[in-house]
């Protein structure tokens, strides 16, 4: 694999999980802004859909959402036993910023009523197109020397999140991106074996 040569490969490669964040600036806000846009406009969807919502979470609104999840955590969370829970908030809350993925609902319902034979495929159609809007936009954040991680802390916080930020009923919560600044690399990554992996037929 390293003997391929190509930028759009070389960025893929730097998109990893990375916890160790900051909140020290590397864009404005309305680079920032303006790199997730691109994202949000040029990721494919089934049938064109554009079934993917972003809310983007900056600076105090940021930290909100992390203050808001460990709140709702310390609810179903043993008292005894949160202290791992609190530090994992802290690290999501260091660093600059959050990305909310949404995918809305009335536009699958309506592709499923359009389109009543792939009525079954739309919502898991639906859920590519999310994952590929995760992967571009944590691929352009790593570019540009932030880490990320994807996490899940949804449905647990769906309600909260809606009212807090205004997301409209149809918006249902995919996954949170915390990122910010990297101040430690990712550790190694391991591979299987490529053959078990990929098949080639000539």
């Amino acid at each position: 694999m390293d003997n391929v040569s190509n930028e759009f490969l070389d960025a893929v490669k730097k998109r990893r999980s990375i916890y160790a964040i900051s909140k020290e600036e590397i864009l404005s806000d309305e680079k920032l802004e303006a790199l997730i846009g691109e994202a949000v406009l040029h990721t494919p969807s089934s049938f064109n859909s554009q079934s993917a919502r972003v809310i983007l979470l900056l600076n105090e609104q940021h930290n909100k959402l992390w203050d808001l999840t460990q709140e709702t955590l310390k609810k179903i969370v043993p008292a005894d036993s949160f202290e791992p829970t609190a530090q994992k908030m802290a690290a999501f809350r260091s660093g600059y910023g959050t990305v909310l993925f949404f995918e809305d609902q009335s536009v699958v319902q309506g592709l499923q009523e359009q389109f009543p034979l792939y009525q079954e495929n739309f919502p898991l159609w639906s859920l590519h197109s999310t994952g590929m809007l995760q992967h571009v936009i944590w691929t352009a954040l790593a570019t540009e020397g932030y880490g990320a991680s994807l996490q899940h802390y949804n449905p647990l916080i769906d309600e909260q999140v809606a009212k807090e930020w205004n997301a409209p009923f149809s918006w249902k919560l995919i996954a949170q991106m915390p990122f910010g600044k990297a101040t430690m690399p990712a550790g190694e990554k391991t591979f299987q074996p490529l053959d078990d992996r990929l098949k080639v037929f000539k």
